[in-house]
């Protein structure tokens, strides 16, 4: 949260992927989607990240993990993966991006 902070944009925490769809529910200026693949709930990060393009097609993703690689293919479309540890300037620059809808970087 401190990395997105810090980049100027509102942060907000769900510690699960069940916690993260009542706030896109409840928060429809909720744009983007920062998640671990590795988190507790009904679902890991990456079925979030599928139910949330199901549901909420313009909500941009990014998706990491420390654990495991995700193949492009398995993604979401539009989705971007960083596997860990990452720099924290290609996360926001990623993030510009995908909210001004330019090219990721």
């Amino acid at each position: 949260m401190d990395l997105v902070d810090a980049a100027g944009f509102e942060a907000l925490e769900a510690g699960s992927a069940d916690e993260a769809i009542l706030l896109l529910e409840a928060r429809p200026d909720i744009h983007l989607v920062f998640t671990d693949v590795e988190m507790p709930g009904t679902m890991d990060g990456l079925k979030l990240s599928h139910y949330i393009r199901g549901r909420w097609p313009l909500v941009k993703l990014i998706l990491a993990s420390g654990k495991m690689i995700i193949n492009e293919s398995h993604l979401p479309a539009n989705a971007r993966f960083f596997s860990k540890p990452y720099q924290e300037g290609m996360i926001v620059g990623a993030m510009i991006a995908l909210l001004s809808d330019g090219p990721a970087p």
